[in-house]
Formats: structure tokens, C-alpha cells, sequence
């Protein structure tokens, strides 16, 4: 038996936590916030999209960075064991669109109450509101200091998370621990955030929400990166799920003058479609002005934008649109352009991409290769995936692998 402390009571902490303590050390999990998975209450809207029913390979495919670190804690601990683990700690669990998987209640304090019970059924004790202030190497083992007093312990497992939204507690201690020690810090990026845009011609779409789109991101020219689904404009430019997932793409540009944005506004319609749509919609509005003849194709707030990008008249007579201008109008709405300038601050980001780099972490234990005795679990590493679940399922699954491997 060894005595094991977790730092962070987010997912991969409580998870951690479990898998240490089920495998007979003694575990005590030290929590700076009052109550246990501060952060999971606010995920997915105070839902908490647990993971995503897919399989591994499925999972694989949506991590962003490091998939290959993860590939061995993703057969291990795959989606499906999750789901499994949740439903039998008495968490009843639905799966909705693009495969999220949810809490029946549609409640994320059920998932922080089931963890937590996990964790206390196995004797994990907890000291909340008690922050980590300093962690060094003691002989064999660690001295972990906290502003209520020195503890010794075998092992520490730091899951303190990112430095996305700092107000639940993640305010970046375990990349200061990390690098008390020696290890190497990738920088801290941004990740699952909105999208600052030139608001000069989009202004007006302020709080429009857009279904069944694709947005389209390219750098000179080469496709980075496209997603179909729903997205919103904002007052700094855009966000939604869609260009959630497009950001951490984006979040290594330097020159942000080399990438454009575009949307397929209906990506269902080839051109040549959509062309036949547009004559019919024009011969029933013959008599009208274009600003007025595309409320069945379009938002209203999106007409004069759309027009103003074709560079068509608001006023002009349907009955005297050339070929040319409608032609220009097909490509637009195929190709609605925004001109990004940067990405929103990281500590708006749902996740913090970067972090501790994972060439010094043990793939299947997240111990650190040349400090036998620590682990970093969770968003602390350089690993992040896109929205739908991927993000807690990392959590989630390095730390199993963590707390497991402590014997």
C-alpha cells in the first residue's frame, strides 16, 4: 500500500483518485475550491457532456494533439467502459446528436456526486478548500505543503487542469509544479473558443444562430479544417459548436491575415441546385426588390450581408438581376466570408491546449518518465480534442490510467 495524493478534484482527479484507492493505497485528494468538480458543473451548458459514444478509434479521431500518447489509455479505458462505470455508480446516462452522451437528469452535479461516491466508498479522504502551495522531492517520496500544514506522501497525482476559466479553480498550478521540476511546458494556447472577426460587415448578426451549416477554415489557400452543424455570431464574431471545434485548429496562427473563413449557408444544395432554387424563388418575387425576395432562403439579418458580398443592389428589381449577379449571389451563399483576427483569451477557451509536454510522461501510467512517483493527468497535458465529450474523456481515462498503475 502506498499513500497517494491527487491534486484537483476535476475528472481525471476523482477518477484518479478511485483507481488508486480501489487498488488498496491509501488516497487523500487536496481541493482549493469548497466543493469537488467545480468545473464539471459548468460543462455542457450545466448538462456535462460525459463522453462520446463512439469507440476507440472513433475517440482517436478527435483528439486534436498527442492522439498517439493517448492511444494506449484509449483502448484501455475506452467510451464505452466510461458509460459503463457511470450507469453502475447509479448514473443513468442518454446519448443525443453526434453521439454526447449525457445524464439522464441533464444535471452535471450527478456526475460529480457519482465520482465522488465512487471515491468515498473506497476510503478516499478529502480536504477541500486547502490549495497546494508547494510540491518538491523528499527521499523517496514528496513533501506536499498547503497553507494548513506539510504532508509526506509516496506518489502525487497532479490533476489541476488548465488555465481555462480560472474562476473554478484552474489557474495553472500544476504547469508551476511541472516546472519546479525540470519538465518542459508547451505554450498555453487557447482551445474550443470563440473567434474574433472583423465586425465591419457582420455587425448587424449580432445573437443570429445558424443551423446546419459549414464553416471552412484555410490558410493560403490549403483547407485547415471544416465543420458541419450549428454556430452563432456574436458581439466579437463567431462561436457555437462548429467553430468551437475549428478554433483549436487555429490556435498556433501567427499571421492571422493568411486565414479565411467561410460558410456554406446551404451546404445541402450543390450550386447547380441551389441556382434552380433561386429561379424559382425569383420568378414568385419577379416583382420585388432583392432585399425582400430571399426571406424563404435566409435569416433576415443575413440578406444585406449576403447581398453586400455579392455586391448586388438591396434595391435592385429581382426582374432585373443579370445571370452574372446571380451567379455571384450562388457563390456567396456557398461561400459567405468572414476575415478572422484572432482567436478569444485563453481563459475563455472551454480547454487550455498545450501544457506539459507528454514526451516526458509514460503513455500507459502518465507518470513522468524520469520522476518515478508523479503523474499529470487531465487538461495539464498537452493533449486536447474537439467538443462532443473527447475533452472528459482524456480526463477521464489518463486518470484511470494514473490512479491504476499506483500499486
Amino acid at each position: 500500500m502506498k499513500k497517494a495524493a491527487v491534486i484537483g478534484a476535476g475528472a481525471s482527479g476523482l477518477m484518479a483518485a478511485y483507481a488508486a484507492a480501489k487498488n488498496g493505497n491509501q488516497v487523500t485528494v487536496f481541493e482549493k475550491n469548497e466543493k469537488a468538480g467545480k468545473k464539471i458543473y459548468i460543462t455542457g451548458k450545466g448538462r456535462c457532456n460525459v463522453t462520446n459514444d463512439t469507440s476507440a478509434e472513433g475517440f482517436l479521431e478527435n483528439v486534436v494533439r498527442n492522439a498517439k500518447f493517448l492511444k494506449g489509455c484509449a483502448y484501455t479505458f475506452p467510451p464505452e467502459k466510461i458509460m459503463r462505470f457511470l450507469e453502475e455508480g447509479g448514473l443513468p446516462l442518454k446519448v443525443e446528436r453526434g453521439n454526447r452522451v449525457f445524464p439522464a437528469s441533464d444535471k452535471a452535479s450527478d456526475v460529480t456526486k457519482c465520482l465522488e461516491r465512487y471515491c468515498r466508498n473506497e476510503g478516499v479522504e478529502f480536504h477541500f478548500q486547502e490549495c497546494v502551495l508547494r510540491l518538491e522531492k523528499q527521499g523517496e517520496g514528496f513533501l506536499l505543503v498547503t497553507e494548513k500544514g506539510e504532508y509526506l506522501f509516496d506518489c502525487v497525482i497532479v490533476c489541476t487542469g488548465g488555465i481555462s476559466y480560472p474562476a473554478t479553480g484552474s489557474t495553472g498550478d500544476g504547469y508551476t509544479f511541472a516546472r519546479r521540476f525540470g519538465l518542459k511546458i508547451k505554450p498555453l494556447r487557447p482551445a474550443l473558443c470563440g473567434i474574433v472577426c472583423d465586425m465591419k460587415e457582420i455587425s448587424r448578426l449580432q445573437g443570429l444562430t445558424l443551423k446546419n451549416v459549414q464553416i471552412t477554415a484555410c490558410r493560403q489557400g490549403k483547407i485547415l479544417g471544416s465543420f458541419f452543424g450549428e454556430m452563432l455570431f456574436t458581439h466579437f464574431g463567431v462561436s457555437g459548436p462548429i467553430v468551437l471545434s475549428l478554433s483549436s485548429l487555429l490556435n498556433e496562427t501567427q499571421n492571422w491575415k493568411e486565414i479565411s473563413l467561410s460558410i456554406d449557408l446551404k451546404p445541402a444544395l450543390d450550386e447547380a441546385t441551389l441556382d434552380k432554387r433561386l429561379l424559382r424563388d425569383f420568378e414568385k418575387f419577379k416583382n420585388k426588390q432583392m432585399q425582400n425576395a430571399l426571406d424563404e432562403l435566409l435569416p433576415k439579418s443575413l440578406i444585406l450581408p449576403v447581398l453586400q458580398q455579392a455586391e448586388i443592389p438591396p434595391q435592385l428589381a429581382v426582374n432585373s438581376l443579370s445571370k452574372e449577379a446571380r451567379n455571384r449571389l450562388i457563390k456567396v451563399l456557398k461561400g459567405f466570408r468572414l476575415y478572422p483576427v484572432s482567436l478569444r483569451p485563453v481563459e475563455e477557451g472551454i480547454v487550455t491546449a498545450g501544457g506539459v509536454d507528454v514526451a516526458q510522461i509514460h503513455p500507459k501510467t502518465m507518470q513522468c518518465k524520469e520522476i518515478p512517483g508523479l503523474y499529470f493527468c487531465g487538461e495539464v497535458l498537452d493533449v486536447d480534442a474537439f467538443t462532443g465529450g473527447f475533452n472528459l474523456q482524456i480526463a477521464f481515462m489518463t486518470g484511470y490510467a494514473a490512479g491504476s498503475s499506483i500499486r
